[in-house]
């Protein structure tokens, strides 16, 4: 929370810019009840060294976060240490935060809404890609690690002189981590078919999404798209993995105009948690009864059982469904 002359805004700080990477839908969401303001900070660029990975802000990030009315700080990194651990990393990486706290006072001023402020904020890309390029130069120099070369984000530089150049460049970078996705079968998921497919989704704030969900269900006139979230050693999977889920939903449930290849269809969404822990099944349409049953049968905590508790009224309350039950992992 940031506060300031008795105004608080509430901000979540993305630890990479890589929507599937380090839980930011989940930080995000903590933010969404919050009656004013709601901010995100983003690092346009995160390299971890040679040896790590290094990820960049991709455009679409931006209108989707304007469509959950979420304000977007586009920010870098400009410190941090040698991994003690590894000779090709580095680690403990800090923001510029005078940088920060600056776009956060112009935020509290702000007069328009958050699209307004991320369309303006989106053209400052090619500026944020240059200081973080020169950031890591010194980064570099003053922990004595190599990080990768500056060639890809000299790229993103070029493209960034013109946001339309640049929503190209970035959406066929995600088409490809959407291809990539697809083709992957995750070790720790405990998928009920091996149904997994591709989404793409187009709003009427110029966004368009690149997204693979982990199942679906295709009947003659309906479509089901199911996210799946695992656990192998507690009886659910964690908030983080839930929250992200419930984000998904957000998008999701919200769509129209939904077609199978050409042809329309109607949908519907659902989050499936599975535990190798759970005994059974019990969904959001269950009624208080079968869930007391069910929380008994399983030695549910009360703390577990409220936050089904939940998890089902804002499922029912959204029109999508939730689903909890056993399931293992492939071998």
């Amino acid at each position: 929370m940031f506060e300031k002359d008795g105004q608080k805004m509430a901000v979540s700080r993305w630890i990479s810019p890589k929507r599937t990477r380090s839980y930011p839908y989940e930080r995000v969401y903590d933010t969404l009840a919050h009656k004013g303001k709601k901010v995100a900070i983003i690092p346009v660029v995160k390299d971890e060294g040679s040896g790590g990975d290094r990820d960049f802000i991709q455009w679409d990030t931006i209108p989707l976060l304007s469509l959950l009315d979420v304000h977007v700080v586009l920010a870098y990194y400009d410190d941090a240490i040698k991994n003690p651990k590894r000779e090709d990393k580095i680690t403990k990486q800090k923001f510029k935060n005078e940088f920060i706290k600056a776009k956060l006072d112009e935020i509290l001023n702000f007069e328009g809404n958050a699209r307004n402020w991320n369309e303006t904020e989106s053209k400052n890309l090619k500026n944020i890609f240059e200081k973080a390029k020169l950031a890591y130069r010194d980064i570099s120099k003053k922990t004595n690690t190599y990080l990768h070369s500056e060639k890809q984000i000299d790229e993103r530089i070029k493209y960034a002189e013109t946001p339309k150049r640049f929503i190209g460049y970035s959406r066929r970078k995600s088409r490809k981590a959407q291809t990539r996705e697809f083709l992957t079968i995750q070790p720790n998921e405990a998928l009920s078919t091996l149904s997994k497919g591709k989404i793409t989704i187009t709003n009427a704030l110029f966004g368009k999404y690149y997204f693979t969900v982990d199942e679906t269900i295709i009947e003659p006139k309906i479509i089901s798209l199911i996210e799946a979230k695992h656990s192998r050693r507690s009886k659910m999977p964690s908030k983080n993995d839930i929250k992200d889920g419930l984000i998904k939903m957000m998008i999701y449930t919200n769509l129209q105009n939904v077609k199978f290849g050409k042809k329309n269809v109607k949908h519907k969404v659902a989050i499936r948690l599975t535990s190798s822990k759970i005994d059974g099944s019990i969904s959001s349409n269950a009624s208080d009864s079968d869930l007391e049953s069910f929380a008994t049968k399983n030695l549910l905590k009360s703390r577990q059982l409220n936050f089904l508790k939940k998890l089902f009224k804002e499922a029912n309350t959204n029109d999508f469904t939730i689903i909890l039950e056993e399931g293992k992992t492939s071998k």
